[in-house]
């Protein structure tokens, strides 16, 4: 999937503060996070099958757009601040995967991905499940740490670095946000959009297109940058 199939499906929201998804995509859960963040999860008519996708907003609008597989591999990412399109390019070394880290309560991975900001990187880590269940506003998640870092291949620079908190729900196959630390050239930034609420179709609060918690706060941030 190219970068123009990210754009081709960046929603919008509309007058009804409803967030209005592409046309034939259905959302099934809009997710509150810690961080002014809110997120909606959606599947989308012609994906290939396992597909879905996720909108990032803060209180200032869309902040990031991103696709998965069943597996959890990530697809494609979009970030429109920046508009950097990252995508996950073939053949990788240890693919990530759900089915592997619910089986066995671990997974490595290492792959390679393309992006319009850079040379093509190589991203090594892993995911391991470290407690749960835990219940969030009724939905049941499991509790997980991962350590990352990718490197640009053609300098063997690092690019990135993190090491956090997450949380996985194996009926929605996807991850969601906890706390982490992330350390780039920007300097290091400690974030935490741990999930508060849930709302699903019919409920208050489904599509919203405003967070509710911890707006205005200044998100910690150390060593040099911005």
């Amino acid at each position: 999937m190219t970068g123009a199939a990210v754009l081709s499906l960046t929603p919008a929201a509309h007058a009804a503060d409803a967030y209005a998804l592409p046309q034939g995509c259905t959302a099934y859960v809009t997710v509150q996070k810690r961080g002014c963040e809110v997120s909606h999860l959606f599947r989308c008519e012609g994906d290939p099958e396992g597909y879905q996708h996720r909108v990032d907003l803060s209180d200032a609008g869309m902040i990031y757009l991103g696709i998965i597989d069943a597996e959890t591999q990530w697809i494609e990412s979009y970030y429109p601040g920046s508009g950097e399109t990252n995508r996950l390019l073939p053949g990788a070394a240890d693919p990530a995967s759900l089915t592997e880290l619910l089986a066995t309560g671990r997974d490595d991975w290492d792959f390679r991905t393309d992006s319009n900001s850079f040379s093509p990187s190589r991203t090594t880590g892993y995911d391991e499940i470290v407690g749960g269940p835990v219940v969030i506003d009724g939905v049941t998640l499991s509790q997980t740490h991962f350590k990352g870092r990718a490197v640009d291949e053609a300098t063997g620079a690092e690019i990135w670095s993190g090491d956090g908190q997450e949380y996985v729900n194996p009926e929605w196959r996807t991850f969601l946000s906890g706390r982490r630390t992330t350390t780039s050239s920007s300097g290091t930034f400690e974030s935490d959009h741990s999930p508060v609420e849930f709302a699903f179709p019919g409920e208050d609060g489904f599509l919203a297109t405003k967070p509710k918690f911890d707006c205005g706060v200044v998100m910690s941030k150390q060593g040099g940058g911005q």
